[in-house]
């Protein structure tokens, strides 16, 4: 399995009443596959997933398998604290998506390469027939292991390995793994604020949650870089950094990242604790400050 271009982070869509909103979903699928979004990352970091049970996961998992495209990939991130949780996830998965993924256990870290590979295998092991990536994210995790050395033992151990969701901004580790076996795996590029670094290093797959408001900007700056623009190409990624540093200065970017989808016609909701909502008047400031940088007219493109 090779998933290449943009994977986007999605947004786990809420009634006012902070219940899931499902019913939205066939709409969010149609949005990213007209902004040419080659894939979903379900269920993660961007979705909420540590402020939802296991029947709300599955339930947005059902959702997202219920408007199945041949246009748009399906990863569910099913990794938990627990487990037991975990593999209860990937079994109700099995059957529904085109990808698993899981990132580290967070409250009991893992501190080696091998508690590492027994929690993948045993997850992997439940949907046997899906591909399997293992989603590196250290600064959320605490798993700061290098990835090669768990590439090398995870290769020869999970026959369904695919890849890695490589969140972190050890380019060099990144490297090695994007070459490891002649380029073997599959290593998606998931920090989108150094998406424009990853470039020379023959990324040409990322994961991230920017990739649902700014997805023509990065693939103009992937134009630019592959026309020797590095100059315009460096511009444009420092508005999707400012991007991403205005809304955070608003109570914290996740939580009001979702609601700006509403600038976009999709209306998902309040955030789940402890990820802010603001109020439509926070908009209207955050907007004038996009507009002064010269990036409003962009999105709206």
């Amino acid at each position: 399995m090779k998933i290449k271009n943009l994977i986007a982070a999605t947004y786990a869509p809420m009634h006012q009443d902070g219940s899931l909103n499902p019913s939205i979903i066939g709409e969010y699928s149609k949005f990213l596959i007209r902004n040419k979004i080659s894939g979903v990352f379900m269920n993660g970091s961007t979705g909420d997933f540590t402020s939802l049970t296991s029947n709300e996961r599955k339930e947005i998992t059902t959702a997202w398998s219920e408007h199945k495209s041949a246009d748009l990939y399906l990863i569910d991130h099913v990794g938990d604290s627990s487990l037991k949780v975990a593999k209860d996830l990937a079994t109700h998965a099995a059957d529904k998506v085109d990808a698993i993924a899981v990132l580290a256990p967070f409250y009991f870290r893992l501190n080696t390469v091998e508690k590492l590979l027994h929690y993948c295998k045993e997850i992997a092991g439940c949907a046997p027939n899906l591909p399997f990536y293992y989603y590196h994210i250290p600064v959320l995790s605490g798993a700061n292991l290098n990835m090669l050395d768990f590439l090398k033992m995870a290769s020869k151990e999970i026959p369904n390995l695919a890849g890695i969701k490589f969140t972190n901004n050890n380019l060099i580790d990144y490297l090695h793994c994007k070459n490891f076996e002649g380029g073997k795996y599959n290593i998606l590029f998931g920090f989108d604020e150094i998406f424009l670094s990853s470039l020379p290093l023959g990324a040409d797959g990322w994961v991230g949650s920017t990739y649902n408001h700014m997805a023509p900007l990065y693939y103009s700056i992937k134009t630019l870089f592959e026309e020797g623009k590095m100059t315009e190409a460096a511009a444009l990624q420092t508005k999707a950094i400012r991007f991403v540093e205005i809304l955070d200065g608003y109570g914290g970017f996740n939580g009001v990242a979702k609601g700006y989808m509403k600038t976009f016609g999709l209306d998902f909701g309040p955030s789940r604790f402890p990820h802010a909502t603001v109020s439509d008047d926070v908009y209207s400031e955050i907007k004038a400050e996009l507009e002064n940088i010269g990036l409003l007219t962009l999105l709206s493109k």
